[in-house]
């Protein structure tokens, strides 16, 4: 008795070993020989089986460890997005089948094959033009597009829905709803991929990708499934189209803000970076990414009046000689700030690291709450009785030299990165210091 339960202790377990968080095995030796068991019985039941088949099949490898913590509510609610999607967009696909003459004897192919073409050719358009003009902010307001994007998505449907209530403008209606779903296609696929940037936490962003891509197909097949019900409900019946419509709608609005709400994004944009450094400026504090994020619009601001231009050319930062003066007294750092009629630009020099162009960010960010804001209580408040533009900048960064160390590295210690920033830059640099030599 006693010889067997030597044998079977835990001396003679020579190795362990795990897949992943999942079932752990341990090797022995018996009778001279090396047999593996699980070091678990409770993993070997036939619902764990398939729930591992599962999570291997729709989760990216090594889950949870391999994604960011944010990663299983987002998609829970990126999935219940997609589904009420799939089938408003089954609403609006037979809404513009009927458009263009589908089970009408008085239509051509000739013609519905025009319409077609004219949706996609305006829509392609749409798709060049929008990633010309916003390509560049989609990594740093990836939220805020992805967000606009799906509305945009709600609104080119039902467009499409309508259009067959109006025979003469179907094709112009068809197109603008094309226009609009190019957009969602450029915003929503390239916002996707920033996120997915996000969750990634072993540089598996193909995986992430992939395992997405099998998740959405489960989600449209799902709607893909429900919709044979609805089709022949709402065949001729476009009060019903439209009830269930708005419904998709409300869900499909409900869930998207719900995601985007949920991402907790570790690197600071302009919005984020704004957020932290006011209220450490108040009363010291550090907020952490994920009350950061919770405090983040995210809804787009299409009347921002003054904005902050970061990565300008020097002549948008100064004028004339005295002004290049005067934006390089009091700083030795690498990049440098003026204020024209009312606008904070900022000029960065060749050489700025990622710490100066948070610096010069955060200056940034001071000048323009004093110039529009007038902050009446915390550090800001002395900055706004001057009233001299550069002396203001001046001001502004004797402040910016005395808590921007201290600011980084509690950055730091609270979980953010400032190895690398979201913040849209300009690709303007300057080399200001050989040139006045």
């Amino acid at each position: 008795m006693s010889s067997c339960t030597k044998m079977e202790g835990s001396e003679n377990v020579i190795a362990t070993e795990k897949y992943g968080s999942q079932a752990a095995w341990r090797y022995r030796v018996r009778d001279g020989e090396i047999r593996r068991e699980r070091a678990s019985v409770n993993g070997a039941t036939p619902g764990n089986a398939i729930a591992r088949t599962l999570k291997s099949v729709f989760l990216p490898q090594g889950y949870p460890e391999s994604v960011s913590e944010d990663y299983l509510r987002y998609q829970i609610w990126d999935t219940m997005q997609a589904f009420s999607s799939s089938l408003s967009g089954t609403l609006a696909t037979q809404a513009s089948l009927r458009g263009v003459g589908v089970g009408s004897q008085e239509a051509t192919v000739a013609a519905a094959t025009v319409t077609w073409l004219l949706k996609d050719g305006t829509g392609m358009l749409g798709r060049i033009m929008f990633a010309w003009l916003k390509g560049s902010k989609l990594d740093s307001e990836a939220k805020k597009w992805r967000l606009f994007a799906d509305v945009l998505n709600d609104m080119a449907m039902f467009v499409e829905i309508a259009a067959p209530y109006f025979p003469p403008v179907f094709t112009l209606i068809l197109c603008i709803a094309g226009v609009f779903k190019s957009i969602v296609g450029v915003a929503g696929g390239a916002t996707r991929a920033a996120l997915t940037v996000h969750q990634a936490r072993r540089n598996n962003m193909a995986d992430i990708s992939a395992k997405d891509g099998s998740q959405e197909t489960l989600v449209n097949l799902a709607g893909l499934l429900v919709s044979l019900v609805l089709i022949p409900l709402v065949t001729d019946n476009p009060t019903l189209t439209f009830i269930l419509f708005f419904l998709f709608t409300i869900l499909h609005l409900f869930t998207n803000y719900k995601a985007v709400r949920s991402v907790v994004m570790e690197t600071l944009n302009e919005a984020r970076l704004s957020i932290v450094l006011h209220r450490y400026l108040l009363d010291g504090r550090i907020l952490s990414p994920a009350d950061a994020n919770q405090k983040e619009p995210v809804f787009l601001e299409f009347k921002r009046k003054v904005p902050i231009k970061l990565g300008v050319r020097l002549g948008e930062v100064i004028k004339d000689f005295q002004e290049l003066q005067l934006a390089l007294r009091n700083t030795t750092k690498a990049y440098l700030i003026g204020i024209q009629n009312g606008r904070v630009c900022v000029c960065l020099g060749t050489d700025a690291s990622v710490h100066e162009e948070i610096m010069a960010a955060c200056q940034a960010l001071c000048l323009n709450t004093v110039l529009h804001l007038s902050p009446q209580s915390g550090a800001l408040a002395q900055l706004s009785k001057t009233k001299d533009p550069w002396e203001l900048v001046s001001e502004s960064q004797k402040l910016i030299d005395q808590m921007f160390q201290p600011f980084i590295t509690g950055l730091e210690r609270a979980g953010w990165q400032t190895d690398r920033t979201l913040l849209d830059w300009n690709e303007w640099r300057v080399d200001w210091r050989k040139k006045i030599s």
